[in-house]
């Protein structure tokens, strides 16, 4: 297999937020190497399932999911479903349409039940379940589909958002862009009526004639907006992820600042992130404030050095990379530069931010696989695997 390090880096083009100029990493020293598992099409996220630590599941943007099974490609997808995701996207016209990700719920191995996100025909974010084969477990069955939840995107291909993640109390987050070319620029973000620029959080009711339902815990359950939102005046959460209680959202700037933000759980809960009165922590539009002061993030970049947009990732807990472990590692889809800093919450609190000594240009995604495993994926094909460097 393959194995990437700062010292011996590919040029190819970094497409997920278009035509972006290459840099080397300027790590010092390896945090971790590269190793390729494999080459896809159009790569942009890594998952596992509970109770199968053999398979690892690839989401191929054009509407398939590929399987593996000890890092052996199977010769048939998991899921095929091109004939409903909006036809394969353009990278280099900034179109981010297709399917964006997919999550398994933690009785996945006795339920046999998994949700994917996609943008339909229409050019709306559709969040679906399937259930796994009967007969066949690295097959899914696509006669059992059931459409959850579909929210309109119309006027723009970008800001689809599009990550699911089950939380630690097993429900289902879902994340949304603000709508892209919509104008004026973010205004669904900071508009609880809209389910566009947020967080969700539901419930799925597998076999009932309610698609989902919404969790008494939610914030605005008792009125004020969307029973659905979680957290609102969000741009793009591209990327987010759990750790523990946590949860850290990798949200794409407009032209100045990129920021992570990162909260406990109950904190994070109606919680207004500030788009679009704020990017990163730089006012943005002052005249469209929101009815709450915003949470600032832990961490920004601004876009020195051809950086263009966050691809957040996971705070690292594989043992078997030390240097990195307890950090939360996140990527920059132009420059490919892969990074970590130690978390901590509070308003800028990312400390000891630093390179790796990996770059993957057109760094689509990261996955968090078993025993805290890293996963990285690139728009242009590739998926790798993190590993400590040789000693």
């Amino acid at each position: 297999m393959r194995r990437l390090r700062s010292s011996a880096m590919v040029r190819v083009v970094a497409l997920l937020a278009g035509m972006c100029p290459w840099i080397g990493s300027t790590a010092s020293a390896d945090d971790a190497v590269a190793v390729d598992i494999g080459t896809f099409v159009d790569p942009v996220y890594v998952a596992v399932a509970p109770g199968q630590p053999t398979l690892l599941f690839i989401v191929e943007r054009r509407g398939q999911i590929q399987v593996l099974r000890k890092e052996q490609k199977l010769a048939k997808p998991f899921l095929d479903i091109e004939d409903i995701v909006l036809g394969r996207p353009d990278p280099g016209a900034g179109n981010e349409q297709g399917l964006l990700s997919m999550a398994f719920p933690p009785d996945y191995e006795s339920s046999g039940l998994f949700y994917v996100a996609f943008t339909n025909s229409d050019g709306a974010l559709e969040i679906n379940e399937f259930m796994r084969s009967a007969t066949r477990p690295t097959r899914a069955d696509p006669g059992t589909r059931r459409v959850l939840l579909t929210i309109p995107h119309p006027g723009a291909t970008n800001h689809n958002g599009g990550q699911l993640q089950f939380g630690p109390e097993g429900l289902l987050y879902i994340s949304t862009g603000d709508g892209g070319g919509l104008i004026p620029n973010g205004e669904p973000a900071r508009d609880l009526n809209s389910l566009l620029g947020k967080i969700l959080r539901i419930n799925p009711l597998p076999g009932l004639k309610r698609p989902y339902r919404i969790p008494r815990s939610n914030p605005f359950v008792g009125g004020g907006g969307r029973g659905e939102i979680f957290a609102y005046g969000l741009r793009h959460p591209w990327r987010f992820s759990f750790d523990g209680k946590r949860i850290a959202i990798g949200d794409v700037g407009k032209a100045r600042a990129e920021e992570v933000d990162l909260l406990n759980l109950r904190d994070a809960a109606g919680t207004n992130f500030g788009w679009p009165q704020y990017e990163g922590n730089l006012v943005f539009d002052d005249t469209r404030p929101g009815p709450h002061p915003p949470k600032f993030p832990i961490h920004t970049y601004d876009h020195g050095g051809g950086r263009c947009a966050i691809i957040g990732g996971y705070v690292v807990r594989d043992p078997n990379l030390p240097a990195l472990l307890g950090r939360y590692l996140y990527g920059d889809a132009c420059t490919g530069v892969i990074s970590s800093f130690a978390p901590r919450v509070g308003p800028q609190q990312a400390v000891g931010d630093r390179p790796t000594g990996i770059t993957l240009p057109g760094v689509s995604s990261f996955g968090q696989g078993f025993n805290g495993k890293i996963y990285a994926a690139q728009i242009t094909g590739q998926v790798w695997r993190f590993e400590p460097p040789a000693p």
